[in-house]
């Protein structure tokens, strides 16, 4: 199979080639590593291939799944494949190896999915910019003088680039759907607990880290989400249950919704001229499908407190892994292994109170009673996804003291962690480019338990505006 051939093909279509035998799983995982060996000497999407290991999963036979011998890749934070490494993106993690598959992989190889490898992300997917130390810078296909954003950073060139046609994320502040907006995606990130973190977690940085996916088409996105939801052994409580599957959600328009828009960033921040005339487009777009779009200032909840409370439990919930690896490893002080920011960032976490601690994560409940009057007046939240485009290299990295750099990191998204705060579900829809040329996607998100909605409409706006065909221009070769 070609690249040319590869790239007209969504997940669901590749397994179907599979499925009537006009494809095998191996050939796809030559295409997909062949795509990997053209295009990642510029892009440096894997940083730990594993391709070994998927076509001995080939030899031994694929379960019949909806996905059967499509290739797949995991992001490298927080997700366990057995006999894969998990660096975290940190020179401290290099050589970690997990004994065992994560639920989430358990679910992802029983639905057929072929996992080649970990995609690249900063070190414990602290960043907006996927620029790792330990592993290098991973460029934007769409423009390589760019970052794809993070902390998905990887899978979502991969995808971008026409590598993978999907590809597992996870998001605790927008990790999933900044890349998207920036790589020209669909990027869903569902409720709290919708996806389980087990079989040893529960939850993620507080319930904030949501796993799921980056992918070309929606379809792909919900018959995902399918197969990986659903509680957990042991998890103590779960996301509410649906009515139908999501795949069935997205081929059925929504009933007419009213959507309250802002597009003003909630921290009074700058947001990029371009990127408000797409949100803009995308609300007029929406009244023109039969929907009623009103201006709001904003969703009610403190974007400031929201900010300072994201920095404690950030800190606080890196901190025991660091220190645990440091104990594995003989070493006095594993903080100073890690890149300065993080360093920082860590040894500011320690010192932290339980106090402190348990204020922060009051403001996270604050946030999801603010989100949750919110869509009580409203069914849908539209605003951009980012305040800025697609970093440059270098702009957004992990560099300098944790005050600017953390500044820094809030101007670039400060529209999407009232999502992770509250556990909602959000997603970013590719919607158009800038003047420049780089992508621009916008950002909706519902009520708590929400997904089937959102897969709706966004199928709707997917059928009334196809993104499918834009692809980069000039991959490198």
């Amino acid at each position: 199979m070609t690249f040319e051939e590869y790239q007209r093909y969504d997940a669901l279509g590749l397994a179907e080639l599979v499925q009537t035998k006009a494809v095998t799983p191996l050939e796809l995982l030559e295409t997909a590593v062949a795509c990997i060996e053209a295009l990642d000497p510029v892009l440096n999407t894997v940083v730990h291939r594993h391709i070994d290991l998927a076509a001995e999963a080939i030899a031994a036979g694929l379960p019949d799944g909806p996905f059967s011998g499509v290739p797949f890749l995991i992001k490298n934070t927080g997700f366990e494949v057995k006999d894969m490494i998990l660096s975290t993106g940190s020179s401290l993690f290099v050589d970690a190896v997990s004994n065992r598959d994560g639920t989430l992989a358990g679910r992802y190889k029983a639905a057929g999915l072929v996992i080649l490898g970990k995609s690249n992300t900063p070190e414990f997917a602290l960043s907006f910019a996927t620029e790792p130390a330990a592993f290098g810078v991973t460029r934007n296909p769409w423009n390589t003088d760019h970052g794809p954003g993070g902390s998905s950073g990887g899978s979502a060139a991969a995808v971008a680039a026409g590598i993978m046609p999907m590809a597992n994320a996870s998001d605790g502040a927008g990790s999933t759907r900044l890349p998207a907006s920036h790589c020209g995606l669909f990027g869903f990130k569902p409720s709290r607990m919708r996806n389980p973190l087990g079989p040893v977690a529960v939850e993620g940085i507080a319930g904030m880290s949501t796993p799921h996916a980056l992918s070309w088409t929606v379809r792909d996105n919900a018959a995902l989400l399918d197969i990986s939801s659903g509680q957990d052994i042991g998890d103590a409580y779960a996301a509410p249950a649906t009515g139908g599957t999501f795949l069935e959600a997205v081929s059925r328009d929504p009933r007419p919704l009213h959507i309250g828009l802002t597009l003003a960033s909630p921290l009074g921040t700058p947001v990029h001229p371009d990127i408000v005339n797409s949100t803009e487009e995308a609300a007029r777009m929406l009244e023109s499908l039969g929907h009623h779009v009103e201006l709001v200032d904003d969703a009610g909840y403190d974007a400031h407190a929201l900010k300072a409370a994201w920095r404690v439990i950030a800190g606080v919930n890196v901190a025991p892994a660091v220190l645990a690896r440091g104990r594995q490893l003989g070493l006095a002080d594993p903080v100073s292994e890690l890149e300065p920011v993080n360093a920082q960032w860590v040894r500011e976490g320690l010192q932290r109170s339980g106090v402190e601690y348990l204020s922060a994560v009051n403001q996270l409940h604050q946030t999801a009673r603010a989100l949750g009057r919110f869509f009580k007046r409203y069914d849908v939240l539209l605003s951009p996804v980012t305040g800025e485009l697609a970093p440059l290299i270098g702009e957004m990295a992990s560099s300098g003291d944790l005050d600017g750099f953390y500044d820094r990191f809030w101007s670039h998204g400060p529209f999407t962690c009232a999502f992770n705060a509250s556990g909602c579900p959000a997603m970013s829809v590719p919607f158009g480019q800038s003047q420049s040329g780089l992508p621009i996607g916008v950002h909706l998100g519902a009520a708590f338990g929400g997904e089937e909605l959102l897969f709706s409409l966004a199928g709707q706006i997917e059928r009334a505006r196809p993104w499918f065909h834009r692809r980069p221009g000039h991959l490198p070769a």
